[in-house]
């Protein structure tokens, strides 16, 4: 195995290896915050849980706002500076937060947040497909999951530990990791823009003109947008759900999350291996099935251990679904408009996350607590319905541009 494995990551360039070294990082000091942030919230400002729940819909709404202009910008003026701002404005976000008492503070931080995060996903995936070949995208975007959720799952298990003492702690090693992964981009990251002959340069106004009149590509990230939403309630409100009515504690929380993160750096590689071969839209569906019986059975779960079946069901879900649609947005986008493509596929988790947990906490605070994840399970149905019509529609081949 580990054999097989070497040859498959073999021929990978040295800055796809500092971006996966990076990304561990990152990710482990962000991951002490963020799974935190619904329970830290209702805690310390005694808001309802739909009010909260709207802080991160304009979360949300600002990342859109900002992909949409990240993805010209990446195309224009390159991946590096885009992705160097959005690391130094994650660290100043992450110090502010350990400071902000008041509900028109974190509405502030948390759209700041949203404009800035936006920058590093689109600059870092438009360079992953800069540097990759097509046919080797999937497991290129699987590898860096893989190492992203290794720093998932030791951050909310040391982020849960350190939010019973004081939150504080948390935030200042979200702002400290960012900052390290600033340094390394800035001091051992080359910019891989694509140079574009000229009459092709002088023609690109630089705008989304082309991108929207895809209809393929369209329809893939609008049904997209659906199945992320299932595992946007499921990140957002299970932390609440499962502490107020059933007395599950940050702490074992965080062992929740992390089994998420585990089975992610388990499997996630082999998984994407095995799944490469078939026809992606396939595998979308299969993946958005899972994801809607991993959210729906968490309303019949009652205890700790309930919660982490329903987290890793949902998981293998995400195993299928979200390294094979990044891969297929990357290969659906023209070389010289992968900015734009990258932005606009990654609106569709903005879209997502900003709809779903409102979703959730109208269906929790004017029904019953459990009605969120009925409304998950409905969701992750109509997506996989979706991917299902348009692998019909569009035929059983994987979908890739001549010259992606």
């Amino acid at each position: 195995m580990i054999a097989r494995m070497r040859l498959a990551t073999s021929g990978y360039s040295r800055q796809f290896w500092l971006l996966f070294w990076g990304t561990l990082i990152n990710s482990a000091g962000g991951s002490m915050v963020w799974p935190f942030l619904t329970v830290y919230m209702r805690q310390h400002l005694g808001v309802p849980l739909t009010l909260i729940t709207l802080l991160f819909t304009l979360n949300s709404a600002a990342g859109l706002v900002a992909t949409s202009i990240a993805g010209s910008a990446v195309d224009r003026f390159g991946r590096k500076i885009a992705m160097a701002l959005s690391l130094a404005g994650n660290s100043a976000v992450y110090v502010a937060m350990a400071a902000a008492h008041t509900l028109p503070a974190w509405a502030i931080l948390m759209a700041a947040l949203g404009v800035i995060w936006p920058l590093y996903r689109v600059g870092a995936d438009a360079m992953v497909a800069d540097m990759i070949e097509p046919e080797r995208r999937p497991a290129a975007y699987a590898l860096l999951r893989v190492v992203a959720n290794l720093g998932i799952a030791v951050g909310p298990m040391i982020g849960g530990f350190l939010s019973t003492v004081s939150y504080l702690y948390a935030f200042g090693g979200g702002a400290a990791t960012n900052f390290i992964f600033l340094l390394l981009v800035l001091l051992a990251v080359r910019e891989t823009l694509p140079q574009r002959p000229p009459e092709r340069a002088a023609a690109d106004d630089g705008g989304y003109g082309p991108v929207l009149r895809d209809l393929p590509f369209l329809a893939f990230c609008a049904i997209y947008v659906v199945a992320t939403m299932p595992s946007s309630i499921m990140m957002t409100l299970l932390a609440v759900y499962a502490k107020e009515n059933f007395g599950v504690p940050e702490s074992q929380y965080g062992f929740i999350m992390a089994t998420n993160a585990l089975m992610v750096v388990l499997f996630q590689y082999a998984v994407t291996r095995r799944s490469e071969g078939y026809p992606p839209l396939r595998v979308l569906t299969l993946g958005a099935l899972l994801y809607a019986a991993g959210v729906g059975s968490v309303a019949l779960g009652r205890s700790f251990p309930a919660f982490v079946l329903s987290m890793a069901i949902l998981t293998a879900g995400e195993l299928l679904l979200v390294p094979t649609a990044t891969a297929l947005a990357a290969n659906l986008a023209p070389a010289e408009m992968r900015g734009r493509y990258m932005g606009l596929f990654g609106m569709t988790w903005g879209i997502g996350f900003g709809i779903a947990p409102v979703i959730g906490g109208l269906l929790s605070d004017r029904l019953v607590p459990v009605a969120p994840w009925y409304g998950g399970l409905l969701l992750g149905l109509i997506a996989a319905a979706g991917f299902l019509l348009l692998a019909r529609r569009l035929g059983e081949q994987p979908l890739r541009r001549e010259d992606a």
